[in-house]
């Protein structure tokens, strides 16, 4: 589990832009974590985690790309029924709201990212941290990523 930055990427909603803008990303060599685009008639946002988020930062920069960006938590789970629900459950108990989430097709080993905007990230790392010592098979499994450590 680690806090991640977020970046959510306002685009033209017409063909090809969102096609260039990941295109900038890859011939900079910045991988993306986890992704979503959402859409209207006028416009489409990106959210999305990088990798690399400062060298990320430059590239939009460059592109004059209007973005905002948040402070998410990513939560590892089982890639399995149910795993999303019970951190869901945990955070509910404890009145902390989830104002949106989304997930990972997959990850190492078979797991999945859980990514969730909430109104309080460090409590919800310490109320999950704590679930997690208690009972380690229906938790979240806690680990640093190489984002957080840098």
């Amino acid at each position: 589990m680690n806090v991640a930055i977020q970046f959510s990427i306002f685009m033209v909603n017409k063909p090809g832009v969102l096609a260039q803008v990941l295109g900038e990303f890859a011939q900079a060599k910045i991988n993306i974590i986890a992704m979503t685009m959402m859409d209207s008639v006028e416009h489409g946002v990106m959210r999305v985690i990088f990798e690399a988020p400062k060298k990320a930062r430059e590239v939009l920069s460059q592109l004059n790309m209007p973005c905002n960006e948040t402070e998410v938590l990513c939560v590892e789970l089982d890639n399995k029924p149910g795993a999303l629900a019970t951190v869901a459950e945990k955070l509910a108990k404890n009145h902390i709201n989830i104002s949106y989430a989304y997930c990972t097709a997959g990850a190492r080993g078979g797991r999945t990212t859980g990514v969730l905007k909430v109104a309080d990230v460090k409590k919800a790392m310490r109320i999950l941290e704590q679930g997690h010592q208690k009972d380690s098979k229906s938790q979240p499994v806690l680990r640093r990523s190489q984002i957080s450590k840098r």
